[in-house]
């Protein structure tokens, strides 16, 4: 029996993304920009949806728990005419935890943290942020939740659970996943073992 299928989207933008900051674990909200995102995301499912001849109410729907993932189900949800509500709040699909540098410009931490930079991007999948979490312990959090999944899904969470994904779900090895692209405003199709982006 195929696995079910992921509709996943990256939560929409907020300032600290368009300031560059990392924001990992932190509770950002959407701005402007991110709202619209959210809305045309709701659109693209809604074409996919009726090009697979489903109404949207057939899914299941689930959300990373930060506010960036919850609001923008909730604005997909009402998009598609679902009650904004009827979801369910996931912890496991959190963002990447990045500790000490949550906050921080990725050239700030390079500037501060030269050596320790370095060793991320020679091993951005095993490398452990100083107070954080690597992206193996990410894909463990995840995968836990993943083995859950008993039908086809629409997710909102972010991007380094989304590469966590494309490792789990066999889309690609560890350290070419690591580097997938996760855009907003898009939807990303998990289905046989092959991810594929909507815009």
């Amino acid at each position: 029996m195929p696995a079910p299928k992921l509709y996943y989207v990256r939560h929409g933008l907020t300032d600290w993304n368009a300031g560059g900051r990392l924001q990992g674990q932190l509770d950002i909200p959407l701005n402007k920009i991110g709202r619209a995102q959210a809305a045309h995301s709701a659109e693209i499912l809604r074409d996919l949806f009726a090009r697979d001849g489903r109404d949207p109410g057939a899914y299941d729907y689930v959300s990373s728990s930060l506010c960036r993932a919850t609001e923008t189900m909730d604005i997909m949800r009402t998009v598609l005419g679902l009650p904004a509500e009827g979801y369910r709040r996931e912890g496991r699909l959190c963002e990447l935890a990045f500790g000490d540098w949550e906050g921080l410009t990725y050239e700030e931490v390079v500037i501060r943290e030269p050596l320790v930079a370095a060793r991320r991007e020679a091993d951005k999948w095993g490398f452990t942020p100083p107070g954080g979490e690597s992206y193996v312990h990410l894909a463990a959090r995840v995968g836990t939740w993943y083995a859950t999944v008993m039908r086809d899904t629409v997710v909102t969470a972010h991007g380094g659970t989304g590469r966590a994904l494309v490792a789990l779900t066999g889309a690609a090895l560890p350290d070419v996943a690591v580097h997938h692209s996760i855009e907003q405003g898009v939807v990303y199709v998990f289905a046989a073992g092959q991810v594929t982006c909507y815009a």
